[in-house]
């Protein structure tokens, strides 16, 4: 079974190799693309399963023993985010039949989207800080090359943004890893944790802890780190922004949950008042600008920011029903940001706009459209029964056990606001008028329409899922938060007898 955990790194990889060969069969590539992701998504589930009845699952590549071998380990934490790198990668890649036009496609466009899925699948898969590192500069590569797909000024600017900010993480990280590797001997996270347990955490070691914090939090958007993301998230097209909202600031989130729960339980614990200052910073910026948003993309752009205080305040509470919030919470807004991404893409193509003022009077001519927005903006503000209630109601609870007030009260506030921003741009969008002299609706073709909904209704209907029966995905999240905060599990599945 253990060679299974391969399989999400070659899939992807082998599917962008095809793809490039097959560089002038658009049709070839978008089949592989739509193989790929499928294949993603049943192996995804298929190490779920596996880790729930044989427990947290590793292998060495090589058969090197570890520490001084390539490690790959997979948890319930890890197993559920391959699982939804599959489901997204899937929606994304059938939308993009009806979104991406041919010259993107010429250039590339699903070879870069495999590539990119193996940088998360790398980083969700592996046990040691360089190779996270590397799986990183993967996925930075891929998403930069895909912002900038189709050439135009204001996606060039964007992308340059992107790779600025992201290029001073990566030197906060290997800078990080390199003084780790100079204290420690090591980099494999599992004997990291057991090293770092026999020293005394002072001098380097907080340091160490603060520079690795401050480069995950910029791959992950935490204030005050969080502005390279508005300016980069609503030029490229709509799949773009959609795979990079479900997936890239995710990677970055997990990474601080792995790392802070396993490699730096003491820097987290004696940090918590930072962490959660940050946490409560991000969702309040993030809807704040929301709030100051006249079009709608750069509005989700800053919604997924106040999203990510939410995940971040889950690590700064570091209790099991917290890290279980959390980890629930990620999955649901997975889900439903990225139903809003898509239904805002088939708005801009069949009006021409996203600027709020301009639109108007969809509801009549397209109800379902009107639900596939509306479901998700509610679940997203936290309304009962829907997903996203079930994450914010454990965070909540988990904040007042934790006596954390001001927190509770800002995730909260944030809330109401949530829901009026999101409600206003529904109502501005579907339910009012449509304004004087705006342009005539532009319907795509039966075919083109229908792959561009059924990801959402998809992701919906996901969504709707645990909404509805939260407790049978809330006990997997129960269980990777206990595996998180007692690791004993995943430090023997990686290092066996070496120990």
């Amino acid at each position: 079974m253990r060679t299974l955990l391969f399989f999400p790194l070659i899939i992807p990889l082998a599917t962008a190799v095809l793809g490039l060969l097959a560089w002038n069969h658009r049709t070839v590539q978008r089949w592989l693309g739509i193989g790929s992701t499928a294949l993603l998504t049943v192996v995804g589930s298929n190490i779920l399963v596996q880790v729930q009845h044989y427990g947290i699952q590793s292998v060495q590549a090589g058969n090197w023993p570890a520490p001084f071998g390539i490690t790959l380990v997979a948890d319930t934490f890890s197993s559920l985010l391959l699982l939804a790198t599959g489901v997204m990668g899937l929606c994304v890649t059938v939308y993009s039949l009806a979104d991406a036009d041919s010259d993107q496609e010429s250039r590339g466009y699903h070879p870069l989207l495999q590539v990119l899925l193996l940088g998360v699948c790398g980083s969700f898969l592996t046990g040691d800080l360089f190779n996270l590192y590397v799986w990183f500069e993967v996925m930075l590569i891929a998403s930069f090359v895909l912002l900038a797909l189709g050439g135009k000024r204001e996606q060039m600017e964007g992308a340059i943004k992107y790779v600025a900010l992201n290029l001073i993480a990566s030197a906060l990280l290997l800078a990080g890893i390199g003084l780790l590797y100079g204290v420690t001997g090591t980099l494999n996270m599992a004997h990291l944790a057991i090293r770092l347990q026999e020293m005394p955490h002072t001098g380097t070691v907080p340091v160490i802890a603060v520079l690795l914090f401050c480069a995950f939090s910029i791959k992950a958007a935490v204030f005050p780190f969080y502005f390279w993301l508005p300016a980069s998230y609503h030029t490229p097209p709509v799949a773009v922004i959609t795979i990079f909202s479900a997936l890239l600031s995710k990677v970055g989130i997990y990474v601080l949950i792995r790392v802070f729960t396993l490699i730096f339980p003491q820097e987290t614990m004696a940090g918590q008042p930072l962490i959660l200052g940050a946490a409560g910073l991000t969702m309040l910026f993030g809807a704040l600008g929301a709030l100051a948003q006249p079009e709608l993309r750069r509005l989700l752009s800053f919604c997924v920011i106040s999203q990510i205080g939410y995940l971040l305040m889950g690590l700064g509470l570091m209790t099991p029903l917290a890290l279980a919030g959390s980890i629930f919470f990620m999955l649901h807004i997975m889900a439903a940001k990225s139903t809003l991404f898509l239904t805002t893409g088939l708005i801009a193509r069949m009006i021409g706009t996203t600027v709020l003022k301009e639109l108007g009077g969809l509801y009549r001519r397209y109800p379902l459209l009107a639900v596939l927005f509306l479901m998700p903006a509610l679940s997203v503000a936290g309304i009962p029964p829907l997903s996203g209630f079930w994450g914010k109601l454990a965070l909540v609870q988990a904040g007042l056990q934790g006596k954390q007030y001001l927190l509770v009260t800002v995730a909260l506030g944030v809330s109401v606001l949530t829901l009026y921003y999101l409600v206003t741009a529904w109502i501005d969008v579907f339910w009012k008028n449509r304004p004087a002299g705006a342009a005539e609706l532009h319907s795509p073709a039966p075919v083109r329409r229908r792959q561009m909904l059924a990801p959402a209704l998809l992701l919906t209907l996901l969504s709707l899922i645990m909404g509805l029966l939260p407790e049978l995905v809330f006990k997997l999240c129960r269980t990777a938060a206990e595996q998180l905060l007692h690791n004993d599990a995943y430090i023997k599945a990686v290092l066996g007898a070496t120990q």
